[in-house]
């Protein structure tokens, strides 16, 4: 790689690692450009060479996440039968553990998709395979809904109690886990164990 690109990879990766720092700081919503700038100590221009506005960096950051998941689905032992209970707390547990490292970004994309309608649809349409995903880890259930909408069920209610939970605990993170876990098996109609 050219210096160039190297120089031009690194300034995003600053302007990134800057802007969920501000996220996490002040929230998505009340932060502007010039905030993750300064915090990058790059020049505001730098930002518009990489992103065409904090919501093009934010679906930048979304991306990222995205990769770092499918390659946890891609981990051995990584079980696909939602019939097990322990196939379901091992997704809770491994998404528990996503959601606190990426706290910030995950609260940016909720901020971002309540105000921003377009914005709610392109990161929905990034999100679309790994619905499919979880959608085939629900074959053999006796589901309450199309397997979509049942994993649509399952993943924004995971998404929500996390963030209920990385806001301020009420339990202990295992009693939450092992909760939420069999409140999803159970929901899903997996059998009551």
């Amino acid at each position: 790689m050219g210096t160039r690109k190297q120089q031009a990879a690194q300034t995003e990766a600053e302007l990134k690692a800057a802007a969920i720092r501000v996220f996490e700081r002040t929230g998505y919503l009340n932060t502007k450009i010039t905030d993750i700038t300064a915090e990058a100590g790059r020049a505001t221009g730098s930002f518009y060479k990489h992103f065409a506005s904090k919501e093009r960096l934010l679906e930048v950051l979304l991306a990222d996440l995205l990769a770092e998941a499918d390659a946890s689905s891609e981990l051995s032992g990584h079980p696909d039968d939602f019939r097990d209970r322990a196939a379901v707390r091992w997704h809770v547990t491994v998404f528990w553990s996503f959601y606190g490292r990426h706290r910030a970004v995950m609260s940016a994309l909720q901020q971002a998709a309540i105000v921003d309608e377009e914005f709610a649809r392109r990161s929905r349409e990034m999100l679309e395979p790994d619905l499919h995903h979880i959608a085939g880890h629900l074959a053999g259930l006796d589901l309450p809904a199309d397997p979509l909408v049942a994993a649509s069920f399952f993943t924004t209610t995971l998404s929500a109690l996390a963030a209920g939970w990385f806001a301020g605990p009420s339990v202990g993170e295992h009693e939450m886990i092992e909760s939420v876990t069999t409140f999803l098996h159970q929901g899903l109609g997996g059998a009551a164990r």
